[in-house]
């Protein structure tokens, strides 16, 4: 059987502002026999532009597409918005003759069309689809069976169900049995399915924030150790805002947030310099400690 081949998606945020989520799921993906090809020239997703000019949106996000016809492969995203938008917009085209018309009407003044002749994934679905469960728990050499964390999916790898459909938005479980795979206890919290508030960041703070910290505060409620992230966004909200939110609502949380892969490569083995856990605004020393026991 040959290995999982992907374009690599990364996004604007990640290489920016979260070089430990791309720096942990190569490390990951590597062991795991999943095969990434480098996407230089993508652009955007189109995500931000699409409450100014949908149109647009539509284009940028085919472009993308088109570069991944071009090299016969399918896409990976980590980010849960890119996925969203480009899993969206893919499936847009292949089934709406008009738009995909007027979108190839764009894109013939740059020389592309849309064929609609590959698909899209996150992460979490190559890893738990193509990958499988059984095969990452073979490459687990330290299972970590004295974490208790929590999971926060984010919205776009699920909703909406139209375009996605995997499984239901409101009690979302594929990052959940990722997690169980590694050893990890995942309990279950108040609003867990709950956004993290990012999407409005930029036109309200007290809001989003308001969100997060409601998150956190159930979260310690459980007493988790940790809570496990698969988007760039909402890792930015639960682990760089934390500290911005302790200070705004004097209160104390210190919840480390992981990127899930560095999860998976703590139980693998890897070590955590490896996995860049010294990036996370949040001390991550408890879990290093517990993951080496």
């Amino acid at each position: 059987m040959d290995k999982p081949k992907y374009l690599l998606f990364l996004g604007c945020a990640i290489p920016y502002r979260l070089p430990s989520y791309e720096i942990s799921t190569r490390k990951v993906l590597r062991k795991l026999g999943v095969e990434l090809v480098e996407m230089p020239d993508f652009n955007c997703c189109g995500f931000p532009t699409d409450p100014v000019s949908h149109d647009t949106m539509l284009t940028l996000a085919a472009r993308n597409l088109c570069l991944a016809e071009q090299r016969n492969l399918n896409i990976v995203a980590l980010c849960n918005g890119c996925f969203g938008i480009l899993n969206h917009v893919n499936k847009e085209l292949k089934e709406d003759k008009e738009v995909k018309e007027k979108v190839n009407g764009y894109l013939k003044e740059i020389g592309m069309e849309f064929k609609g002749t590959v698909t899209v994934k996150h992460l979490i679905h190559v890893l738990a689809e193509d990958v499988g469960l059984e095969k990452i728990k073979e490459t687990v050499q330290k299972p970590l069976s004295q974490l208790r964390v929590v999971q926060h999916s984010g919205c776009h790898v699920n909703r909406p169900r139209k375009y996605i459909g995997l499984e239901d938005p409101e009690n979302p479980t594929i990052l959940k049995k990722l997690i169980e795979v590694t050893g990890a206890e995942c309990l279950e919290y108040m609003d867990e399915p709950e956004c993290c508030g990012a999407p409005i960041l930029g036109v309200d703070e007290k809001i989003p924030l308001q969100l997060t910290r409601d998150k956190l505060d159930h979260v310690k409620a459980v007493g988790a150790q940790a809570m496990i992230t698969v988007c760039p966004y909402c890792h930015i909200m639960y682990d760089l805002n934390q500290p911005r939110i302790e200070r705004a609502f004097n209160e104390k949380f210190g919840i480390p947030v992981l990127h899930y892969p560095q999860l998976l490569g703590l139980a693998m083995g890897i070590t955590p310099d490896k996995l860049a856990l010294k990036d996370l605004r949040v001390d991550a020393t408890e879990i290093v400690n517990v993951s080496s026991q």
